[in-house]
């Protein structure tokens, strides 16, 4: 096994000094701070616990609506029928958020993506059930198999609006999964998430997301609100060409959900970033080659190493190239030849595999037997 070490010291001690990140404490019971491009968490705490996530849960909603649209089954133009179901359980006289849809109004697809993620309307989510699925329980399987499709692990729906039910749980962490999709799946519909204000049936209501009003690059994406649940809110901030995904929830008012949510995205931005370690298709080792037409083939990255890290900590990473040598032939461009290791002080942190930059034939029988003769005429030697 050959390893040969690179240390980035000299690469990333080039970069500014910057303060160190100081640790985070949020009065959330539950959070998670992801960033977009890496995927990495910058803080998480209780994320993997499955919780009530009140209209957090609509992302959901929207997600399998906003697939059904991309699908061709479904137009921004198409008109949804409003049942007499929709608007008892979640209309006007429900007392909960609500569109104002009235019985028997026929709804486009595109206000009720509005009503949904503006104006959180519960009416605007059981009527895009009923029209999609047929029933609110049909849906909920819909929006299960869904879920399990785009990875989420820790997530039961039951019903369209997450309204309290004993079985609708989720952790913080698919629902920072669940934004992510929705950012990477849907983004000729996303501008939809920063829209402050929409009206319907002649009544005007604000978002919700109070990240929108205050915090520069907020463009998304929903609030929540029960008593079980808490103050909660799944949000995304953009500077630059960085993005950070926020979940919390748990919080026991408003003004905290303001407030921790503000807070942790100031504090992600202010003690992380984005670093590249290497590009994609950059040639890391030499590796030789036995019994091959060419002596040695090159062992290249197939995508660019990006990790999110301290802003503090960037001079204390390192990596090591692992490869077995010689490779036998023949080798086929792609092959996996080893990997690039990264650590940080003593703690491996993130693993990537080098292949073969091009291919490389065997050699002939005869070829074959000169090579052998070699290696026996300069073993003895």
């Amino acid at each position: 096994m050959k390893v040969n070490k690179l240390f980035f010291m000299s690469l990333l001690c080039s970069c500014v000094a910057l303060s160190s990140a100081e640790a985070f404490e949020t009065k959330a019971k539950n959070a998670i701070l992801m960033d977009y491009e890496t995927g990495e968490y910058l803080f998480s705490k209780n994320h993997k616990e499955m919780i009530a996530p009140a209209s957090m849960s609509k992302l959901m909603t929207v997600y399998v609506l906003l697939s059904k649209i991309k699908e061709g089954e479904v137009s921004l133009e198409d008109k949804f029928l409003v049942s007499e179901k929709a608007w008892r359980k979640g209309g006007a006289a429900s007392g909960g958020s609500t569109m104002f849809l009235k019985i028997g109004q026929e709804v486009k697809v595109e206000d009720l993506i509005k009503g949904i993620i503006i104006q959180s309307g519960n009416d605007a989510c059981i009527v895009v059930a009923e029209n999609l699925a047929g029933s609110e329980e049909e849906f909920a399987d819909m929006l299960n198999e869904t879920a399990e499709k785009i990875g989420l692990k820790n997530a039961s729906f039951k019903n369209s609006t997450g309204l309290p039910h004993p079985k609708h749980k989720i952790s913080v962490e698919d629902l920072a999964k669940l934004a992510y999709h929705i950012i990477k799946d849907f983004p000729e519909f996303y501008h939809y998430f920063k829209q402050k204000e929409f009206s319907y049936n002649g009544i005007k209501q604000g978002n919700r997301n109070p990240l929108l009003y205050t915090l520069k690059g907020a463009d998304g994406l929903k609030t929540g609100h029960t008593s079980e649940a808490g103050f909660c809110l799944t949000g995304s901030v953009v500077r630059g060409d960085r993005r950070l995904i926020e979940v919390v929830a748990g919080l026991e008012s408003n003004k905290e959900r303001f407030e921790e949510t503000e807070n942790l995205m100031t504090w992600g931005f202010a003690n992380f970033d984005n670093y590249k370690f290497f590009n994609k298709n950059q040639i890391m080792a030499e590796i030789p080659v036995w019994y091959g037409t060419s002596k040695s083939v090159e062992a290249i990255l197939e995508k660019e190493v990006v990790k999110t890290i301290k802003k503090s900590a960037r001079g204390k990473y390192n990596a090591k190239v692992v490869y077995d040598s010689p490779v036998k032939a023949p080798v086929f461009k792609g092959d996996k030849l080893g990997e690039v290791v990264i650590s940080y002080g003593d703690k491996e942190v993130g693993r990537y595999p080098l292949v073969a930059k091009d291919s490389v034939a065997k050699m002939g029988a005869f070829n074959r037997f000169i090579e052998n003769l070699k290696y026996i005429a300069f073993s003895k030697e």
